[in-house]
């Protein structure tokens, strides 16, 4: 005699832990804090180191979320991404030392003013810049790994070659608009200004992505393109120019990144877009391959575990992210927050 059916809903059949398991990576973020919290004798000391990971967590975000999206919608592996970072990055700076009088000026909407222009200076040549590498480069290698590996790691030698030959070979030190040195005073901690900026920047840069994939048109369009890029196909649309305006906006960001990463280090390099892919890729494995909210986690996760290891520990702080990297694939390895293709 057959057992009888169980008509219950199934989130009622499904165990507690397969419900929660979809939110889990949400916990990380708060749960290391705490334990930074706990670890860390001094409370000033906490708060300014958590504002500090979360900063560059922001940073690194910006650069990431780009590469990210490439990669979920265009299964493209881009190593020429770094070049990006670091286009933007002199592009800014370029014009920050040409507005240095606003800059250097008591006066914070001129300085914010000078900011906001090299930040757009930099998205529009590295987007642009991304047109290019897109066409050239990228498009005659769609769906060959390999070959995507070696001519974008070549297009990332050219441009680090080109930014040689127009701004030289030496180093380029800059120093950060006059009203966001320095630090305020919050609870007996010292919070960097600038470090606020970019926390702020990253957050509204992140809400900003997250409203037009989930409340827009074409935002529904990039999420069927990265579950199942035939059938939208099928539906008539033209994905070719969503995997085009994907990439410039991808390139786009990783400039922005790479304007406030410049001024985060107040130096800037030619190589320092393919020093920071290190980082970069680590945050995109971490939340998942085309998951901007997973690559969101992921960074803040990579920015305050680097700080409060080197705090703790600085003999740890390099091993830090390659521990965290391990560990979260042990855990899950496609990722927190991996966005799954239909077959």
């Amino acid at each position: 005699m057959s057992a009888a059916p169980d008509h219950r809903p199934t989130f009622a059949r499904a165990g507690l832990s397969d419900r929660l398991a979809p939110w889990l990576p949400l916990l990380l973020v708060p749960l290391l804090m705490v334990f930074g919290w706990l670890a860390i004798p001094s409370t000033s000391s906490w708060l300014t180191l958590t504002v500090s990971g979360l900063a560059m967590g922001m940073m690194i975000f910006l650069m990431a979320s780009g590469l990210t999206l490439v990669f979920g919608l265009m299964d493209v592996i881009n190593f020429g991404h770094g070049a990006f970072i670091s286009l933007g990055a002199f592009v800014g700076v370029s014009v920050l030392l040409a507005l240095a009088s606003w800059t250097a000026a008591a006066s914070l909407p001129l300085n914010l003013a000078a900011l906001g222009l090299a930040l757009v200076a930099a998205v529009l040549v590295t987007g642009t810049m991304g047109w290019l590498f897109e066409r050239v480069i990228v498009r005659p290698v769609y769906g060959a790994h390999l070959k995507q590996i070696l001519v974008t790691m070549g297009g990332l030698i050219v441009a680090e070659q080109l930014i040689l030959v127009i701004w030289g070979p030496a180093q380029i030190f800059i120093t950060r608009p006059e009203m966001l040195k320095g630090a305020v005073t919050f609870a007996g901690a010292a919070l960097e200004k600038y470090r606020l900026v970019a926390v702020a920047l990253g957050l509204i840069v992140f809400l900003a992505m997250r409203l037009v994939l989930r409340h827009s048109r074409i935002g529904l369009i990039v999420r069927a393109g990265v579950q199942n890029g035939e059938m939208v196909q099928a539906l008539g649309y033209r994905l070719r120019l969503v995997f085009i305006g994907t990439f410039v906006a991808g390139s786009a960001l990783a400039g922005l990144g790479g304007v406030m990463w410049g001024l985060y280090d107040e130096v800037i390099t030619a190589d320092m877009g393919a020093s920071l892919m290190v980082l970069v890729f680590i945050v995109v494995i971490i939340g998942g391959l085309g998951s901007v909210e997973g690559c969101f986690l992921g960074a803040l996760l990579v920015g305050l575990v680097q700080n409060y290891a080197a705090f703790l520990e600085p003999k740890l702080a390099m091993v830090s992210n390659i521990a965290l990297l391990v560990a979260v694939l042990m855990w899950r390895p496609e990722g927190m927050m991996a966005v799954v293709k239909s077959k």
